[in-house]
């Protein structure tokens, strides 16, 4: 038992000291945190005060609780100011002391100081709300325009430039169709594998080379039909073989196989152009001496040679066939008796259009008058364009067209994300 008694003695003398010793700690932090507060170091104060506190269980002097007021006070940390100050009346003992009620003018400041700094924190966390929300509501106008704009959106592999009559050809997935600068699909790109565009005509081909299907489509009057089929022009064609410019007058060639003669094609009569009657025509070259002989099998010798006749191109020059084979072997310049070898010369010639006529030469392109001579390049009828709507390349195989800062496509359209942003927060 004394034993005991000891130890418990031994024990409450430790703590004792202990808590004395945290005591006079505590008093020298609080002492430098009054210097620091004095001299207007009001963080500094805050610091030895708060490590004051780290050696007090609870405040029980008044001038403590009165220091950690002033010092919340200073930094307007109202809350905390309020918290301690609740501490001071409670230990406070003279309520009529000048300090007392000094502190009481205090303590009606801080309550109103907080009361306006609650009201300030809970307006701003309304705004902060509101913008939060409002931001929200952009991100979804956002995306809103986002799919608006994919939808408005053409999903092509290139758009070609459009003509004066507002048209355009396209390529998607390796075919070709035809646009109007709306974005509507007048033909669409699902067969024809190869295009060509002249003098406001449209040749579309089931295949580059050989085609045995062809779509013309005239942008002047925006109609389109299929060509007849090669067999409709001679029954032992199976396709059109080279097929050339289509020109401003209308008129079309293709060299179709198993032929002696080239397709002339009117486009606007939609019919084949043939010569009414070759005897006469016949008769006028001989006369003209342009050939020296000609008989009832269509057949004319030039020079010694008889080659079968291949109809007319316009403007006075004639394919030349040997009777063994399908192949152009000459063409005849009627207006002075020229004879263009088209192994050394032009291998095609097609129609006969302002005094020029398009001829390949080793697959390339030449311009010739009616006695073969090379002349410039003609002006393609099918004009500039000069509508305000302008393509734009977003993404490869992705395009948009926009028309006074507006998306559009057919009867739809979209301003930018910008204005779309302003005109639809407001509501």
């Amino acid at each position: 038992m004394k034993k005991l008694l000891l130890a418990f003695l031994c024990l409450m003398t430790f703590a004792l000291a202990n808590a004395q010793s945290n005591k006079e700690i505590a008093n020298v932090y609080i002492k430098r945190s009054q210097e620091s507060l004095n001299n207007l170091e009001i963080e500094l104060s805050l610091e030895h005060f708060n490590k004051a506190m780290k050696y007090m269980d609870t405040i029980t002097s008044s001038k403590v609780a009165r220091l950690g007021t002033l010092i919340h006070y200073e930094l307007r940390n109202f809350s905390e100011a309020k918290s301690f100050a609740k501490q001071y009346f409670l230990i406070a003992k003279n309520k009529k002391s000048e300090e007392y009620t000094e502190f009481l003018e205090l303590f009606v400041n801080i309550n109103e100081e907080l009361e306006a700094q609650l009201k300030e924190e809970k307006r701003l966390e309304e705004e902060r709300i509101k913008k939060e929300k409002e931001l929200r509501r952009i991100d979804s106008l956002k995306t809103v325009w986002v799919n608006k704009s994919k939808s408005l959106s053409l999903k092509l592999d290139t758009i070609y430039p459009f003509n004066k009559n507002n048209l355009a050809i396209f390529k998607r997935n390796n075919s070709y169709g035809i646009i109007t600068d709306r974005g509507e699909i007048l033909v669409e790109a699902n067969e024809y594998k190869d295009a060509l565009s002249f003098d406001s005509f449209i040749i579309l081909k089931n295949k580059k080379q050989e085609p045995t299907k062809i779509y013309c489509y005239n942008t002047t009057d925006k109609s389109g039909y299929l060509l007849p089929s090669p067999s409709d022009f001679n029954t032992l064609s199976t396709h059109y073989g080279q097929v050339m410019l289509p020109r401003g007058n209308g008129r079309f060639v293709a060299y179709p196989n198993n032929s002696y003669e080239p397709m002339v094609y009117d486009l606007n009569a939609r019919k084949n152009v043939k010569i009414a009657n070759k005897q006469d025509l016949f008769k006028n070259l001989k006369r003209n001496d342009v050939i020296d002989k000609y008989n009832k099998d269509e057949e004319v010798k030039i020079n010694k040679v008889w080659y079968a006749f291949g109809g007319h191109l316009g403007g006075g020059i004639h394919p030349l066939y040997f009777n063994n084979g399908y192949q152009v072997h000459s063409f005849l310049c009627s207006v002075d008796g020229k004879v263009l070898n088209a192994s050394s010369t032009y291998q095609y010639i097609g129609p006969f259009y302002n005094n020029k006529y398009q001829a390949l030469k080793a697959g390339k392109t030449i311009w010739i008058n009616q006695n073969g001579t090379k002349v410039s390049t003609p002006e393609d009828e099918s004009g500039k364009y000069f509508g305000s709507v302008k393509v734009v390349k977003v993404e490869d195989g992705i395009y948009q067209l926009k028309e006074n800062g507006f998306i559009v496509l057919k009867n739809e359209k979209l301003e930018k994300l910008a204005d779309f942003l302003r005109t639809n927060s407001k509501q």
